[in-house]
């Protein structure tokens, strides 16, 4: 038996009121995932943050109805059942993998949120031979459809095309200021920094082991100084940059990765086979830090690779240079 399934039940074996108990708390869990996305983006992007809202209340609509309908056929009493205790059902990302997604995601998250119930409890409907049941399914079914509309509603009155344009290019300059950025000055840095160093290796000692050693410690010690520095070199509560770990690792991780880009050619044991692999991968590695510069940062292309083109073929000769003399 596979841990964790035994003690989930099967949809098909659930009773009405199991079913209808279901539906109360995913409509709950859903609730407090809209208001999460609310909470998270009040400050930057306040009209997104109404429309969660609304969408939120929306949700909590159809658990006070689903709640009366349970009223009048079984109780007062609710079987204390969730999306985790049924196998199969649509699962939902825990916290941890949403309260910092972007506002895009957001928004795209929600509407598969909306779909995914639907589309299973139409599913569900269409596979049961009870007609009380698949009745019930289909008022789930027709009342998730409705969550969309409804929403799509609640954006055309608090997210017009001037409020939605506006937190667009803010979430767009956010990204660019947190990743994009430092990430592209790690890449850079990383790319160009280590080719002085590892080629220099490389053509003084034609041992492509000693060579991949010596890009692998500049590489990791690069990345390591980068992020660092990042992160302490701005807070981001000022210049609007965002958060300095978010920063320092995209600035860290891409400089290490700019370096092992033409370190990792030289574990191959033929000397002259290694450094053209390696050639070859600087001048992809330099020409897409051109394209970045040139889509993000909007450098005009042939400036942008002129620039780290001609940058990169100087250390790249220093370093050859200094390792043959």
């Amino acid at each position: 038996m596979i841990p964790g399934l035994a003690n989930r039940r099967r949809f098909a074996d659930l009773s009405e009121q199991e079913i209808l108990a279901l539906a109360i708390s995913s409509e709950e869990d859903d609730a407090r995932i809209y208001r999460l996305y609310a909470e998270r983006l009040r400050e930057e992007f306040p009209d997104s943050a109404a429309v969660f809202d609304g969408m939120a209340k929306e949700e909590d609509g159809h658990r006070a109805s689903l709640i009366a309908l349970h009223k009048a056929r079984f109780g007062d009493v609710i079987p204390l059942i969730r999306r985790e205790h049924v196998s199969g059902y649509y699962a939902r990302k825990p916290v941890w993998l949403i309260e910092n997604l972007g506002l895009d995601r957001m928004r795209a998250e929600a509407r598969a949120m909306e779909r995914e119930a639907e589309a299973f409890y139409t599913k569900a409907a269409a596979r049961t031979s009870d007609a009380d049941t698949r009745a019930l399914l289909g008022q789930l079914a027709a009342a998730e459809a409705g969550h969309e509309v409804k929403a799509g509603e609640l954006e055309e009155k608090h997210l017009g095309d001037d409020n939605r344009a506006r937190e667009d290019e803010d979430a767009h300059r956010k990204f660019v200021l947190t990743w994009v950025q430092p990430g592209l000055a790690g890449l850079m840095d990383g790319s160009v920094s280590t080719l002085a160093p590892i080629f220099a290796t490389a053509f003084a000692t034609q041992d492509t082991w000693t060579t991949f050693q010596v890009g692998l410690a500049a590489s990791v010690g690069a990345g390591i100084s980068m992020g660092f520095t990042e992160a302490a070199s701005d807070d981001g509560e000022l210049s609007g940059r965002g958060s300095p770990v978010k920063r320092g690792f995209a600035s860290g991780i891409m400089t290490m990765l700019g370096g092992l880009g033409h370190a990792f050619p030289y574990l191959i044991a033929d000397f002259w086979t290694a450094t053209v692999i390696a050639i070859i991968v600087v001048f992809v590695e330099l020409w897409a830090i051109a394209w970045i510069q040139n889509k993000y940062m909007e450098t005009p292309f042939v400036r942008a690779a002129f620039q780290v083109v001609l940058g990169g073929a100087l250390v790249f000769a220093a370093g050859a240079l200094i390792g043959v003399g």
